[in-house]
């Protein structure tokens, strides 16, 4: 069992149902093929199975099909959406309040509407990534990216999903069910690596300041820059 992008962008779950096998004089060269299903072997595995001939039309069937599966689905493009590429979509938050959920030994089990920063979100097939603005309009290709200042995230914006409920695909449609699992699940620890937030008494400081409503706007000067664009991220730029 495996995953594919059908349309270039969702994920389905896909299981290997047949086999076809090219013969020829020569390397390239393809005269004859037969189709073969694929069974079970004693230990489990998949095995191909025997093959039939087969003809013109059967083949010009399976091409068809695969092919029809492989196009790009036509999407209406919503005005949060900043790119959609085969493997990916990216999208704006704009700033605003929001709740989040806390569980961990620091802050205990708490949750409150705080303010927060406009957001950069991209779900991949590489997976799903989230960064911060230091303005407040729909973002430009020229717009520095800054560290996220969330808990559960890695360098380069990588969001750590852990239990996150997040969808299978990757489409417009889907881009509430993703920010949905971003807010509300539970921020529990600061992951290793790069620092997240410039706040003089820590992230833990940082975050029960918020929780406790000493903020009505989100203070910028916390950000941190990344030094790298939404071009950047949008033409897969960015390390991993």
């Amino acid at each position: 069992m495996g995953k594919i992008l059908s349309g270039g962008k969702q994920p389905q779950d896909v299981a290997l149902q047949g086999a076809i096998l090219l013969y020829g004089v020569g390397a390239g060269e393809f005269s004859y093929a037969t189709a073969h299903r694929i069974e079970v072997g004693d230990d489990g595995r998949p095995v191909i199975g025997a093959g039939t001939p087969l003809n013109r039309r059967a083949l010009i069937e399976v091409v068809r099909q695969v092919a029809e599966a492989s196009l790009p689905k036509g999407e209406f493009l919503t005005p949060n959406v900043l790119s959609i590429t085969a493997t990916a979509v990216t999208w704006w938050c704009p700033p605003g309040h929001r709740r989040v959920f806390f569980a961990c030994k620091e802050l205990g089990e708490r949750n409150a509407v705080v303010p927060h920063p406009g957001l950069v979100f991209q779900a991949s097939s590489d997976g799903f990534s989230v960064f911060a603005l230091h303005g407040d309009e729909r973002p430009e290709p020229g717009d520095v990216l800054h560290e996220p200042p969330y808990f559960n995230t890695w360098d380069f914006g990588a969001v750590c999903i852990g239990s996150a409920r997040v969808p299978k695909q990757i489409d417009v449609s889907s881009i509430p069910g993703w920010e949905a699992g971003f807010f509300n699940s539970a921020f529990t620890h600061p992951n290793h690596g790069s620092k997240r937030l410039n706040y003089e008494r820590g992230a833990f400081a940082f975050w029960k300041d918020m929780l406790d409503g000493r903020f009505t706007d989100y203070p910028k000067e916390v950000l941190l820059s990344m030094n790298c664009t939404l071009d950047d991220l949008i033409a897969g730029k960015l390390e991993k």
